[in-house]
């Protein structure tokens, strides 16, 4: 047990209040399945009270069978003018059913008197009560002392007597909260290191918010002091700042600290995890996220990939396949032929850095890196250009004409371009149109109308992301442009881009580089992701 870390994720109801973030019943049930895979210990999951979704909620989530994780209510003390028996939202918990819950109780004296509007004495029975209501009926119980490490500074001796009633009261685990998120991590490492010494035997908990930053230093502190039960949400999500990551923290703990929080086996699916909760949450990875990020593995610099090469601890801090994630070489004006020579090493393995084939890409890469593309983030385009350099690339498609039209006002309110196009594919003629929400999406949908008669699987193949970046401001409205494209045929995802002075081009080359891109893959051509 001295090694082992519970871990509760609090996506579903701290990393609710995140702005921008709204849950669906079925976001929820889909978020329970991916971290009950994952392996956490609970998964803490709303107010059952709160509202008409949480209920409908928890009705749902009494019929799941899960293998790992158990499901808590979260709620707080009784009111303090009604018995714990009768107080509608403490009953709410009781009938969703869940095996624990957690329950949330004022710990800073401040909050007692000027926001509870209650004595200090009566804080400690509403405490007690509490958590003695739910132990009388068979339920485990997390009581989560709010704003502790605040009530500590400030009072140390009545936030230590918040958490003795709950203990007396049969409490599970005492979590200490961090809740304003204002706490450095040396405070929570003492403050923690007290309780843990105080209350020997119990399970202390840890529940931090990033306001400074530290929400995952701080809880890895805590954990180093003795505390037994991490909070956290799995992406980092969660009111203002957010909450302790615990993508970054599982690792951290396990991988660097030999900590046990989750299966071994579990370790291997993080990346997919935080992407997939990602997805559920309508919301989109940053690259540079620790471990799980497309960046965090990713080396542009020529000395950087050099070293990876040929000693990967030399510029990894751990290997990516332990996390699920992978190793990236970024193409760029300051790559070098090893750079270039194990990005291709996967189409073309036959040639050394000393070929002349290499160097010829090298100088394509320059040449086109001068005209304002960037391979960083487009692999698709870049392969396509190492293909067409080694005269390996046959087009699938050859573009004949195409015309644009935009109007204002707009005819129907909604589309307000059209497009057409005439395209050839080995000797057949197509002549498609389309209207659209502006010149390029018109573009898109003619050409993908037009080569869906030749090569009906695009019509799994979509736009996920549209990006434009101007590269020259002090030209104004005659500067270059780069477009990326990011596209999907529901499985794999790949990027490429385009560069013109007219957005419209720049926007085609992008578009024609997608669509050849998941032909290629499509006819079993080797590509690399």
């Amino acid at each position: 047990m001295a090694n082992r870390i519970e871990i509760l994720d609090s996506t579903l109801r701290d990393g609710a209040q995140s702005e921008g973030i709204s849950f669906s019943v079925q976001d929820k049930i889909n978020i329970i399945k991916a971290l009950d895979e994952f392996g956490v210990h609970y998964i803490e999951a709303g107010n059952p009270g709160s509202n008409p979704k949480d209920i409908e909620f928890f009705e749902r989530a009494k019929k799941m069978e899960l293998k790992s994780a158990l499901l808590c209510a979260f709620g707080s003390t009784h009111r303090k003018n009604k018995r714990v028996d009768e107080d509608e939202n403490v009953l709410s918990l009781l009938s969703a059913g869940t095996k624990a819950v957690s329950i949330f109780g004022k710990s800073w004296d401040l909050h007692v008197t000027q926001i509870l509007k209650a004595t200090l004495e009566q804080n400690l029975g509403l405490v007690h009560n509490t958590v003695k209501f739910f132990k009388d009926n068979g339920r485990e119980v997390i009581f989560d002392a709010e704003h502790f490490f605040d009530g500590y500074k400030a009072n140390p001796e009545y936030a230590m007597k918040v958490l003795k009633s709950a203990a007396d009261a049969g409490a599970d685990v005492l979590c200490l909260c961090d809740t304003n998120g204002g706490c450095l991590s040396d405070e929570i490492f003492r403050i923690t290191k007290n309780v843990v010494d105080a209350f020997g035997g119990m399970r202390i908990g840890i529940h931090c918010h990033n306001d400074t930053g530290c929400a995952v230093a701080s809880s890895i502190l805590a954990v180093e002091a003795g505390a037994f039960h991490v909070q956290g949400t799995f992406t980092g999500i969660g009111e203002r700042c957010g909450n302790t990551d615990l993508s970054v923290l599982i690792p951290n703990l396990q991988l660097k600290k030999g900590y046990s929080c989750v299966p071994e086996s579990s370790m291997e699916h993080l990346t997919a995890t935080v992407f997939k909760i990602f997805e559920i949450s309508n919301a989109i990875a940053p690259n540079n996220k620790p471990y799980s990020g497309d960046s965090a593995f990713a080396h542009k610099g020529g000395m950087h990939i050099d070293g990876v090469i040929k000693c990967p601890v030399s510029f990894e801090h751990v290997d990516p396949s332990k996390v699920g994630n992978k190793r990236r070489f970024l193409m760029s004006e300051v790559s070098g032929r090893t750079t270039v020579l194990a990005k291709i090493k996967s189409i073309a393995p036959e040639f050394d850095k000393d070929s002349p084939e290499i160097a010829e890409i090298v100088k394509r890469l320059k040449q086109l890196e001068h005209e304002g593309y960037q391979f960083e983030s487009a692999d698709a385009s870049f392969e396509l250009m190492v293909l067409e350099v080694l005269g390996r690339f046959k087009p699938h498609f050859n573009l004949h004409m195409y015309r644009t039209s935009g109007e204002y006002p707009l005819p129907d309110g909604e589309m307000s371009a059209s497009a057409m196009l005439k395209i050839q594919v080995d000797g057949r003629n197509e002549i498609t149109a389309a209207v659209g929400n502006g010149p390029v999406h018109a573009l898109d949908l003619a050409l993908r109308k037009a080569l869906c008669v030749f090569y009906p699987e695009l019509k799994k193949v979509h736009l996920t992301d549209y990006k434009v970046r101007v590269l020259s401001g002090q030209d104004a409205t005659a500067a270059k442009v780069r477009v990326l494209i990011e596209s999907t045929d529901g499985k794999d995802i790949w990027t490429t881009v385009g560069v013109s002075t007219d957005i419209i081009q720049a926007s085609w080359k992008a578009l024609v580089d997608s669509i050849e891109y998941i032909l290629f893959k499509k006819a079993g051509k080797k590509i690399w992701r």
